[in-house]
């Protein structure tokens, strides 16, 4: 598809800010701020890298107005003029690869913590709170009195200008997902009595209050407005309130409605904020599709849209006028000029590994891709090896990632012993959980298409039904051999574990209960299998030099098979920081 034809690709308008396409980056938290919430070089490597990708608009991630509303260990800071430096620099970054620039101010209010915050926490009413930042505590925080209220509605407006000051192009204010705002729009978290509570006027009245102060202290920046279209609990914000809610808001002058979905409180799973494999793909573009009936701002989508097929239908359908992207953006920093140049796009397979370690105290990270977060680490490095002729053994993660990541420069081959490709995620989408994740086969079979593709784009041949490990005159010729061919089963137990998964019975009680057991798992995926050992010497033998990768160089979780593929290419070793919060 032309430029021309693409919907994504097209300029739009929020408010007075001229975006140049139609791709917004969605706020994730990435703990790259320093303790105290400086920017640091490792917070500019990381959006300049998704900036120089071809996103329109970089949405930064979420920063408090207040310090009572810190709801993160190392979150960007922007309630002091002391951060100011630091984010002009960071806008520079962005704007010196071609993208606009916004920073999303949300507030913790009741979803944080005194360790956090430094200061009591604070919120609608004292409605006690399960907040997991490393570990989980219950709090209660003290409910708002209204100068307390009137002394955070200033503290919004001082940061816009803060924002402003640093030369952001807009500024996106967070009403979504349970933090403060979101807290008054609900009736669970809103006991209030006065005009701030009861009817959805009165709990929208905070919001339309921050929302105003913020665009008339900043009238010549964008002003966006993020909120649920539903908030998934009993007493929570419904669907339909949520329409009323964002009229309210237009009124109140946000340039701008971001729709998605999604509370701390919501059920089954508190997981629907950043929705996983199991959702499907477009998850909240009928949140969108349903206030731009009724709100003459544009409207901008979020939630499983890393297809760009699904990404340019929001668009070209009228269901909204922006598409944000998280999770694609972390999986592929290029997704924007990958789509503009009709090329692959590397899959998000949405298993939230990202956020998932993130509130367990990690920082961000991409289990399909670890460069994610590791820009410093990988910047300026090229693949150890050029022009030589590379066999890879094996098409599962590990064997795709290193071919999609040597062949512009080497002549690679892919050895598959199967008549598919894809190795052990075959079988792994059919397991009761992945990460942390019910898994989808539709999620793992895009994500392992999109590597095929990757790597067909730069020339990778791909001989299936043929194994060089028994038949090594088929690696003649070939200058190095990278072995990613998987681990097996000890005991000879492999015929047997695959039909038990490929039965389905550990989807289902009481087979299920039992693989979902974080020791039984490690014991299923690692202790019980083996990676390929040369116990005679024989390839040490041959011309070619051999490296072991993945699974066949030590059995365990596909994030490491996929930075083994890494660190062999680069030659680097990649620094995995399991828990920087307690």
């Amino acid at each position: 598809m032309s430029v021309e034809a693409n919907p994504l690709l097209q300029p739009g308008q929020i408010g007075p800010l001229h975006v140049p396409n139609r791709v917004i980056m969605a706020p994730m938290t990435t703990r790259k701020a320093d303790r105290d919430g400086f920017v640091t070089d490792e917070t500019i490597a990381y959006y300049r890298a998704r900036a120089r990708g071809g996103v329109g608009l970089i949405t930064v991630e979420m920063a408090s107005p207040e310090k009572a509303g810190r709801h993160r260990h190392f979150e960007l800071g922007i309630y002091d003029d002391r951060f100011i430096d630091g984010l002009t620099k960071l806008v520079a970054a962005i704007h010196a690869e071609g993208a606009k620039a916004a920073i999303q101010l949300g507030h913790g209010g009741g979803h944080t913590r005194i360790d956090i915050a430094q200061e009591e926490p604070i919120a609608p009413s004292d409605v006690p709170h399960s907040v997991q930042e490393g570990h989980t505590e219950v709090i209660i925080p003290q409910a708002m009195t209204r100068q307390r209220i009137t002394q955070t509605i200033e503290a919004f407006a001082s940061a816009a200008q803060r924002a402003a000051a640093a030369g952001f192009d807009a500024v996106e204010i967070h009403g979504a997902h349970g933090y403060l705002i979101s807290q008054y729009m609900n009736g669970v978290e809103n006991k209030r009595a006065d005009d701030y509570g009861g009817s959805v006027e009165n709990r929208a009245r905070f919001a339309c209050e921050v929302t105003d102060a913020v665009k008339r202290a900043v009238p010549h920046l964008a002003v966006i407005f993020r909120m649920n279209g539903d908030d998934f609990f009993s007493g929570g914000m419904t669907h339909k309130d949520g329409v009323e809610i964002a009229r309210l808001v237009e009124k109140s002058g946000a340039d701008a409605i971001h729709m998605t979905g999604g509370h701390y409180r919501s059920t089954p799973t508190a997981a629907i904020m950043i929705p996983p494999m199991w959702t499907g793909y477009a998850t909240f573009l009928k949140f969108a599709a349903d206030v731009k009936k009724q709100v003459s701002v544009p409207v901008i989508t979020v939630g499983r849209l890393g297809r760009s097929s699904d990404a340019e239908h929001a668009i070209r359908s009228g269901q909204a006028d922006f598409v944000a992207l998280g999770r694609p953006l972390l999986a592929d920093a290029d997704w924007v000029n990958k789509v503009k140049a009709s090329r692959s796009v590397r899959s998000c397979l949405g298993c939230n590994s990202c956020v998932d370690g993130m509130r367990e105290g990690r920082e961000l990270y991409c289990l399909v891709n670890p460069e994610a977060g590791r820009e410093t680490q990988f910047s300026g490095r090229m693949p150890l090896r050029q022009g030589e002729k590379i066999a890879v053994i094996g098409s599962g993660p590990a064997g795709l990632s290193y071919a999609a990541l040597m062949a512009p420069i080497n002549d690679v081959t892919v050895f598959e012993k199967d008549h598919v490709i894809g190795g052990a995620f075959r079988l792994v989408a059919k397991a009761p959980l992945f990460q942390n994740v019910p898994p989808t086969e539709e999620s793992f079979q895009d994500y392992v298409a999109s590597m095929h593709a990757m790597c067909l784009e730069f020339g990778v041949q791909f001989k299936m039904q043929v194994n060089p490990l028994e038949n090594r005159s088929l690696l003649d010729g070939f200058d190095h051999v990278v072995i990613a061919s998987g681990a097996h089963y000890r005991w000879g137990l492999g015929a047997a574990m695959r039909a038990l998964i490929q039965s389905g019975l550990m989807r289902r009680a009481p087979l299920k209960r039992i693989a979902e057991n974080k020791t039984v798992r490690s014991y299923f995926y690692s202790r019980l299998r083996a990676g390929w050992h040369d116990d005679l010497g024989i390839m040490k033998k041959e011309r070619f030099s051999v490296e072991v990768i993945g699974d066949a160089a030590r059995p365990g979780r596909s994030e490491q098979a996929i930075h083994s593929a890494y660190e062999a290419a680069f030659g680097v070793k990649i620094s995995v920081k399991e828990k920087i919060v307690g």
